[in-house]
């Protein structure tokens, strides 16, 4: 899941909602800063601040609906099918890229299909997150995390500025937007000719999107 699948349910609780998007913040800025179920339970659990509460609660709720998420049988069957067709323009059997592809495509049209769906619910949910103060997410995160960062607050800011969820409602901004993720994880760029896979993957999600979320809503609130 990204972070309007994640979040959109969520808007009425900024501070929660800014929990839900911590993990991919974080992946980010740090992968070795990790806000892992195991240390943010107790924390949630033994606290007497409401930020680190809340803040905590949402990062549990992303854990929580990633697990049901990931292991349900409509992401795993349209994840096979994007990987396969990402395979045909990268066929070389050593590429690691279809399968990371076939993954985190599914789960950045589920977004551009939530923003297609309400064309509100991008501009809720900024406004929603701009109401949280970036220096206490960090300061509750760096109570929960595996080790400190001080990047954090940063690079919630700039997330906030960029607006880069707006990006992935149109297929060549969208594949802008993999291409970095690709060059973060130290892997090529995709070719332009992929932009015919994200074009299908689009129209996937937009006929088959309800399944996954009907897994989230049954996932319910952590």
């Amino acid at each position: 899941m990204n972070y309007l699948a994640h979040g959109y349910r969520f808007l009425d609780s900024p501070q929660f909602l800014a929990g839900t998007a911590v993990p991919d913040w974080l992946s980010v800025v740090n992968r070795r800063v990790r806000a892992r179920s195991r240390l943010v339970q107790p924390a949630v659990e033994e606290t007497d601040c409401n930020d680190i509460r809340n803040i905590g609660r949402g990062i549990l709720q992303h854990h929580h609906d990633d697990d049901a998420f990931h292991r349900c049988q409509p992401f795993q069957q349209m994840e096979s099918i994007l990987a396969a067709e990402f395979r045909r323009h990268m066929p070389d059997r050593f590429d690691h890229r279809p399968g990371f592809l076939g993954h985190i495509v599914v789960e950045l049209m589920l977004d551009a299909a939530l923003a297609a769906r309400d064309e509100t619910l991008l501009d809720r949910y900024y406004a929603a997150m701009s109401l949280v103060d970036s220096r206490m997410v960090e300061r509750a995160v760096n109570q929960m995390a595996t080790r400190q960062t001080d990047r954090l607050a940063w690079f919630i800011d700039r997330f906030l500025e960029e607006r880069f969820l707006e990006d992935y409602v149109d297929d060549e901004r969208i594949f802008f937007r993999i291409n970095q993720v690709l060059h973060r994880v130290r892997l090529p760029a995709m070719e332009k000719a992929a932009i015919e896979v994200l074009t299908s993957a689009r129209e996937l999600l937009l006929q088959r999107g309800h399944e996954l979320l009907d897994v989230i809503t049954l996932a319910g609130k952590q």
